[in-house]
Parts: C-alpha cells; sequence; structure tokens
C-alpha cells in the first residue's frame, strides 16, 4: 500500500509546473527525501527565495488525497537568493572556472547582484582570478545563527574554500570533513539579496560533487567542454549524474572553441570541433556560447581582470555577454 501510495503522490507532484524552467517540480530535483510514513506525507522543497508559493500549492494538491492526514514539507533554500546555478564540467582543464568567473562578471556588468560560490576543492582558483589575495574570513552573529561574510570583489560576493587553506597547501581533506565544510558553505554564508548565486563545482562526479547537488537549491547546471570526444565523453557521465537527482541542464558552452588569426580573422579549430553542438543536440540544450582561445583570457585570470570586464572589445568577451543575456532572458520575470 505504501508503494501506490508513493505513486500517487509523486503523480500528483508531477501536476505543479515551474512556470521558469517549464517543466513539473519532480523532474526539476526540486522534490527530494519524500516518504510516506502511515498516513503522513514527509518531503524536502528546494527552492529559491522567489519560490515560495509552491509550498502552499503542493499543499493544496496533496490535499486530494483521502488517505493523508497531513503533508510536512521542509523548505530548503538559500535566504536572498532568487537563482542558484551549477557550473560543471566532466574533467579538469577545461576552463570550468574561469569561465564561471567570467559569467559572473558579465551578469554584474548588466545589472545583476551575483555571488560566486568557489566549491572546487580540487583547485579553488577563483580568488586568484578576481585578484583577491589572502583574507580572513569574517564570522558575523546573525538570528539564524553564526554565518560567514562573504568578500566582495568588483561587485561580486565571491566565498571560496581555498580561503580556508593555508597558501600552497594541499586541500587533503577526508570525506567526512569536505562533507561538513561544503554543507557549512552552502547553509551558513549570509550572502544578502542576490539575484543569481553561481556555484563552481569540482570537476567530475565524486563525493564533492553530488553533496553540493543534494544540499542546494540548484535549479539547473550549465556545462562547460571542450570540442574534442575526450572531453565529451566525460561531460556525458556529468550528464547522468544530474539526471539522477534531476537537476536540469539549462546549455552547454563550448570552450577554446577555435583560435582567430590576428592577421587575416582566419578561426582554426586546434582541437577539433563539434563536441558542443554534439551534446546540445543530445540534451535537446541550447549551445550558449562557443568561447575562442585568446591570450587575454589567461592572463586576465592571472592578474585577476576577466575578460568580461575588461576596457578592450573582444570576441571572447562578446561570447560571455552573450551567455549572461542569455540567463537574464531565461530569469527575466523572476529578476525584474
Amino acid at each position: 500500500m505504501t508503494t501506490v501510495h508513493h505513486q500517487e503522490v509523486v503523480q500528483l507532484l508531477k501536476q505543479i509546473i515551474e512556470p521558469i524552467l517549464k517543466n513539473d517540480i519532480v523532474s526539476l530535483g526540486m522534490v527530494r527525501n519524500l516518504r510516506i510514513v502511515d498516513d503522513y506525507i514527509y518531503l524536502r522543497l528546494y527552492i529559491g527565495s522567489h519560490q515560495h508559493q509552491l509550498q502552499p500549492e503542493i499543499q493544496s494538491k496533496l490535499s486530494s488525497l483521502s488517505w493523508c492526514k497531513k503533508t510536512y514539507i521542509q523548505i530548503c533554500t538559500i535566504p536572498g537568493v532568487k537563482i542558484t546555478l551549477a557550473i560543471s564540467s566532466g574533467k579538469g582543464g577545461v576552463g570550468k572556472s574561469t569561465t564561471a568567473v567570467n559569467i559572473a562578471a558579465a551578469l554584474k556588468l548588466q545589472g545583476a547582484k551575483v555571488g560566486l560560490l568557489d566549491a572546487d576543492i580540487y583547485g579553488p582558483n577563483v580568488p586568484q582570478m578576481l585578484g583577491l589575495g589572502q583574507a580572513d574570513i569574517q564570522v558575523i552573529n546573525t538570528p539564524t545563527g553564526d554565518k560567514f561574510l562573504p568578500l566582495e570583489v568588483q561587485g561580486i560576493k565571491i566565498m571560496s574554500v581555498g580561503l580556508l587553506a593555508e597558501p600552497n597547501r594541499p586541500l587533503a581533506w577526508r570525506g567526512p570533513v569536505l562533507h561538513k565544510i561544503i554543507t557549512q558553505f552552502l547553509q551558513d554564508v549570509e550572502w544578502g539579496e542576490l539575484d543569481y548565486l553561481l556555484i563552481d563545482l569540482p570537476p567530475g562526479t565524486g563525493d564533492a560533487q553530488i553533496t553540493i547537488i543534494q544540499e542546494s537549491p540548484i535549479c539547473g547546471v550549465i556545462l562547460v567542454t571542450t570540442p574534442q570526444q575526450v572531453a565529451v565523453a566525460d561531460v556525458r557521465r556529468n550528464i547522468y549524474m544530474f539526471r539522477q537527482v534531476g537537476v536540469p541542464v539549462l546549455g552547454i558552452i563550448e570552450n577554446m572553441s577555435y583560435l582567430i588569426c590576428s592577421d587575416c580573422g582566419l578561426r582554426t579549430p586546434i582541437f577539433g570541433s563539434g563536441g558542443g553542438e554534439q551534446l546540445a543536440a543530445e540534451l535537446q540544450a541550447p549551445l550558449l556560447g562557443q568561447i575562442p582561445i585568446d591570450s587575454r583570457i589567461c592572463s586576465g585570470s592571472d592578474t585577476g581582470n576577466p575578460i568580461a570586464i575588461s576596457e578592450y572589445t573582444s570576441p571572447a568577451k562578446e561570447v560571455f555577454t552573450q551567455i549572461a543575456t542569455s540567463l537574464n532572458t531565461t530569469f527575466t520575470f523572476l529578476l525584474f
């Protein structure tokens, strides 16, 4: 009977559509830890700060079940944050963190309030990419307990695991400690009011990635790849992980797509071609941008001056601007 009741609950929840992402809340991974004990329903609802109207809608929908005495809904959200997006890649070295920093910078340039959580425990390079040296993380007292206060640089609020480590020392944390630190970074940071919180995930599909996905109200993921088939194969594994928890893929970004000749303007696909387009076709997700190889992307990351907010124009800067515009268009209803 419990199995039958579980199926009934899931079918009713699938009738509730999130209006922006245009999919049901079960497929979007917003409903987790669904349990039925006797005649009571328990579930966790992972939402952004703008989606609290879903709770009474769920209560109303499930009230039609004659056998259900009461529904208990635990709201899981990051206070003040409207949209939480993950930036992910199947393998390291494809420019995921560089892409995350430049998307954050491009969104900020278009007027959005942006936070960036550097959860890449294997290579927490975001502080350096934004020109942030060693700095102490402050802890403040709030009505809900002690919270980390994020640092702010170039108008972007930032928190990074790299700020907790000694310079040039490896982050050799074992599973339980790692899980606790990641959970604290998701639950105990006072972000304030944000339009976007971007989470730079570690590459791959390990414990850290799964913990972040399961414990945060991520409403979608952006996958970063390079054109060659080796990178594409690793991204496919990443896709399977996100599908397991119902997190939708919002789009694909192909980094290092081509080199532009400075003399003739000819595009040369040094690392092959078609990887991003292939993934976009398989996933039926948009190809958000193809970022060219540009030495100024590297130098900007080294000096803390992301190319997305640099003074000069370039094809790479234009791509990041287009990606930010596309995200703002997708979430216009929530932001304005």
